[in-house]
């Protein structure tokens, strides 16, 4: 890597994102707008089996490539992280609030395998969901 100083490194996860910082003021709005509307698409619809940056960047009107740049440079993060994130917050109080069957919880978040959900939210949570709900059980007694 080199230290042209019109470069600067922005997201944390890959060091080779590298974005000009002479970038105009406009392209820096326009992909924080792109990166609220797909936030608000994602908190609305994260429980779609097929939700998807394909399907988000048609219903906000750009590209894939766009809405991939605006998670980048302007949340950090990457549209797969941010949906993951969001269903893995709803998932959590389900459990915390509900008797619903993990399986359920897991098609409400929007995943097809409950298998495929329970090994992602242990990624996510550090225990599995069933632990996770005992021990939320717990605390509110």
């Amino acid at each position: 890597m080199t230290n042209d100083a019109s470069y600067r490194i922005v997201h944390p996860f890959a060091q080779m994102a590298r974005i000009p910082q002479t970038m105009r003021p406009s392209t820096r709005s326009r992909r924080r707008q792109l990166f609220e509307e797909g936030l608000e698409v994602i908190e609305r619809d994260y429980a779609a089996v097929d939700l998807s940056l394909r399907t988000v960047a048609r219903t906000i009107a750009t590209s894939t490539r766009q809405l991939q740049r605006a998670f980048s440079e302007s949340g950090g993060t990457s549209f797969r992280r941010e949906l993951q994130r969001v269903r893995m917050e709803r998932a959590a109080l389900l459990l915390r609030l509900g008797s619903m069957p993990v399986s359920q919880v897991a098609a409400a978040v929007g995943y097809r395998q409950p298998a495929q959900f329970a090994k992602a939210f242990r990624r996510h949570h550090g225990r599995a969901p069933s632990a996770f709900r005992q021990d939320a059980g717990q605390l509110a007694a």
